[in-house]
């Protein structure tokens, strides 16, 4: 059985759901320690059954027992140790996902973690700490619930249309840009997109440039890239401000980064 495993929603369900992964350490019968999760400009809800995981993010240490959880965004590196008998199954949602539900203010958010209600999940199904166990359920219940999303939701909205500008542009984008592309003042975007996110546009456009370097550096079928190759493939100005970025969010340079400590994302 292996500790890390994704699984893969239905292509309308993706507009809102990047994937589904999961943890599990249920018939596991020691302390699987220091692993390590990088931040990908994601929002995540945790299902945990079994006994506890322990979570550490660059603000707080979170003793996560059986039950249902809202993970931020992550601005850096997150710690993570779990217990035996314990599986947590993680369902990420893009960053725009939460604005379709305005009454989430999320501004001041990030890097934290807050355990939740089930009956707070805005799912019209209601979906049970047992059934992380069976994931073709779940599946089945987060697409039912965001292709009715999908259908209600039609048109973007300005969040969406925010993310969406950003990736088709390689996240090179200013923010002076896209609020032309909207006709909209830069600071109305900024306020929306934070009380959405918690992150700025700016942290937003600098975490999905990290992910790809990260992800270049990972899965590259080349035997091995140049530090210079994949800054300036990324848009940094060069090595030496790649390194400071890849400092700034792992506390260790690109030449010491251990694939083997993270749970990554696999390559699709």
């Amino acid at each position: 059985m292996n500790l890390y495993s994704e699984h893969y929603v239905n292509q309308k369900t993706e507009r809102f759901v990047n994937k589904i992964w999961c943890l599990d350490n249920s018939i596991g019968e020691s302390l699987i320690e220091n692993k390590l999760v990088l931040p990908n400009g994601c929002f995540n809800v945790a299902i945990v059954s079994g006994n506890a995981i322990e979570v550490h993010t660059s603000k707080s240490k979170y003793e996560m027992n059986e039950g249902f959880y809202f993970c931020s965004q992550m601005t850096n590196k997150v710690l993570v140790n779990i217990q035996p008998k314990t599986k947590v199954t993680i369902i990420q949602l893009h960053a725009w996902t939460l604005s379709m539900f305005p009454d989430y203010d999320l501004s001041n958010f990030t890097d934290a973690i807050l355990k939740i209600d089930a009956a707070e999940l805005p799912f019209k199904n209601k979906i049970e700490t047992d059934l992380s166990s069976d994931i073709l359920v779940l599946l089945n219940t987060i697409n039912s619930y965001f292709e009715e999303l999908s259908i209600s939701h039609s048109k973007k909205n300005t969040i969406e249309k925010i993310c969406e500008m950003i990736k088709l542009q390689n996240e090179e984008i200013s923010v002076s840009e896209i609020g032309k592309n909207l006709n909209s003042s830069q600071r109305s975007l900024q306020i929306k997109f934070k009380t959405a996110t918690g992150l700025t546009i700016k942290n937003y456009i600098q975490i999905l440039k990290f992910r790809k370097s990260v992800d270049q550096m990972v899965n590259s079928d080349l035997e091995k890239l140049k530090l210079t190759d994949v800054a300036l493939y990324n848009k940094y100005f060069d090595q030496s401000h790649f390194i400071k970025k890849f400092k700034d969010v792992t506390k260790t340079t690109p030449k010491m980064f251990n694939s083997d400590s993270y749970f990554l994302s696999k390559k699709r």
